[in-house]
């Protein structure tokens, strides 16, 4: 099983979102099995309860995170990760200060996905764990050779202490990245087969609701 750590400041708001919103994506795509998703924080209280708006707000677009709890990170775990995926480029910064080792697998979200999308998308495995680890390889293979991507658009609007629309943005610019990245690493795998992107027979996960009137940042 491969595994994906996505990286906030407390683990309340941003990256409990994207966990919830990939591991609903993966359920869509039948990948929940090959796949194990996380979140952490870099100045995160072991312990806290999401914030109650991003509660809300995941709630809103299919995810329950309503059980989450809130852990800090810790090095082992990016150690042993097969992708990090971090909310800022301070973030990213944070996680190489503590683990250097983790360089060619560690990205900001809008980072990756950009990388992704202007990638070939040669044979790869057809498992589900192995084509993200290979995925991740030529990402980190197209950054090193030079790409720049979007340095003014790297991160993902913090919204604590924001009102409850703002977190209703934030989770809608979330969830669309999210969804860009599931597309960029798994666009031809599905149970082994071709991505349709079709409901899972029996699945209570509804589908993303469309975007709130006010969006945080641009794609």
């Amino acid at each position: 099983m491969a595994s994906i750590l996505v990286v906030c400041t407390g683990n309340i708001c941003r990256s409990p979102m994207a966990e919830g919103f990939l591991q609903r994506l993966l359920a869509e795509r039948r990948l929940r099995a090959g796949i194990r998703v996380s979140s952490t924080g870099v100045a995160a209280l072991d312990g806290s309860p999401p914030m109650p708006e991003s509660v809300a707000a995941a709630a809103g677009r299919g995810a329950d995170i309503a059980r989450h709890v809130a852990r800090k990170v810790d090095t082992r775990e990016v150690l042993r990760s097969d992708l990090v995926l971090t909310m800022t480029a301070g973030h990213h910064d944070r996680i190489l200060d503590l683990v250097p080792e983790a360089a060619s697998r560690a990205f900001t979200l809008k980072e990756l996905v950009r990388l992704l999308e202007a990638m070939a998308d040669p044979s790869s495995p057809p498992s589900p764990g192995d084509r993200l680890r290979a995925r991740v390889r030529q990402a980190a293979a197209l950054r090193a050779s030079g790409f720049e991507g979007n340095r003014h658009d790297e991160d993902i609007t913090d919204p604590i202490g924001m009102p409850q629309q703002t977190y209703d943005a934030v989770a809608w610019e979330i969830d669309e990245w999210c969804g860009r990245l599931v597309e960029g690493l798994f666009e031809d795998t599905e149970d082994g087969g071709p991505a349709e992107m079709e409901r899972v027979p029996g699945s209570r996960i509804p589908a993303a609701p469309p975007r709130p009137d006010a969006v945080p940042g641009g794609a």
